[in-house]
């Protein structure tokens, strides 16, 4: 099958040839149609998150938003068949663990990140290998295209369990989202669906202008307000009830916290670079004051994947919408490299291999 494989950190991706994988006991194997290009992908060809331990070595199959059909089935997996139309979540579990067998499986106490980990090579292939596929994969409704589910990817589905479950978000707040990439927008979008009043944060204008497409109320543009915190407290009235931030340096987290009112909510989306490392400094006395919270979101249990496509098929929900393009598996370098001086909007999805 054909591929894109990590050689060395911020070198070009190899597309080549490489052995199709088989179907362990409990494991399926499934025939790519899309797959997401996602920002996390870009950390993992930079070869960040060493401090988290997923940091993808050489040889590593990256990609993790695919959605595609069941090509193999091992002998000891009951919920799925060839041909079933599925997604792949991209933290993967073992199914056994506590947090697995308590609903909770995208913290799983073994986690497994496609594409990350040697033992889950990635989706940026023809054929991807799921591991404890009863537990980990999810069936896809009728009359939904893959292309469509995988703009679900990583960043839709943190997005909502993050506005949705962590925070959670009711009708009428004021929710801002700093940085309007794929998964900020897939914030905007979500928040304005489970009805908050959005606030959209950013450099570009054109991201900004594709956040009001998607339900922002206001926005401010970061780099021409003198006081970000400042501006958009001023236009939530006085501070919102929730802000995340979608993009993960310390200016867009401290910034996050810093717009929210009393007893508002923080909700941590965007993973940090080797700049932070993972740890940045907080307005702790601010948050003291003003009893705020800080919450982080990862994933989505598999388990509740149906409560989006509940929305979808109301059209409440639309995760195609944050698609910005569909592109080749030969394209994959050319999106990464654009995503170094972040220069693509919503998520760019792979629909050729």
């Amino acid at each position: 099958m054909r591929a894109a494989v990590l050689r060395e950190h911020g070198e070009p991706l190899d597309v080549t040839e490489v052995e199709d994988p088989e179907p362990e006991p409990t494991g399926v194997v499934v025939e790519v149609e899309a797959c997401g290009i996602c920002r996390s992908d870009w950390h993992g060809w930079q070869g960040d998150w060493d401090w988290l331990g997923i940091q993808p070595q050489p040889g590593q199959i990256l990609g993790h938003e695919p959605a595609g059909r069941v090509a193999a089935v091992g002998e000891d997996v009951t919920n799925f068949a060839e041909g079933d139309h599925v997604a792949v979540p991209f933290n993967l579990g073992d199914g056994t663990c506590m947090q697995c067998r308590t609903g909770h499986g995208n913290t799983c106490e073994n986690p497994m990140p496609l594409g990350f980990v040697e033992p889950v090579p990635g989706a940026f292939a023809e054929l991807v290998h799921v591991p404890a596929a009863d537990h980990n994969l999810v069936h896809l409704p009728d009359g939904v295209g893959s292309v469509d589910m995988a703009g679900l990817g990583c960043r839709f589905m943190t997005a909502f369990h993050g506005l949705a479950h962590r925070a959670p978000v009711e009708a009428g707040d004021w929710v801002a989202v700093h940085g309007v990439g794929g998964v900020g927008l897939s914030a905007v979008h979500i928040a304005d669906a489970l009805g908050a009043n959005v606030v959209a944060v950013d450099l570009d204008d054109e991201k900004l202008s594709k956040a009001v497409e998607l339900g922002a109320a206001e926005t401010v543009n970061a780099g021409e307000a003198d006081d970000v915190p400042g501006a958009v407290q001023a236009l939530a009235g006085g501070g919102c009830h929730v802000s995340v931030d979608a993009l993960g340096i310390a200016e867009t987290c401290r910034n996050s916290v810093l717009s929210l009112g009393t007893r508002g909510t923080h909700v941590q989306i965007g993973l940090t670079t080797s700049e932070e490392e993972g740890m940045v400094g907080l307005p702790t006395d601010a948050m003291v004051m003003k009893e705020i919270e800080f919450v982080g979101s990862l994933g989505l249990p598999p388990t509740r994947y149906d409560e989006i496509f509940r929305m979808v098929a109301r059209d409440k929900l639309d995760p195609s919408a944050v698609i910005s393009e569909t592109v080749t598996l030969d394209d994959v370098n050319d999106r990464l490299s654009a995503m170094t001086d972040f220069g693509t909007e919503g998520i760019p999805v792979i629909d050729e291999f």
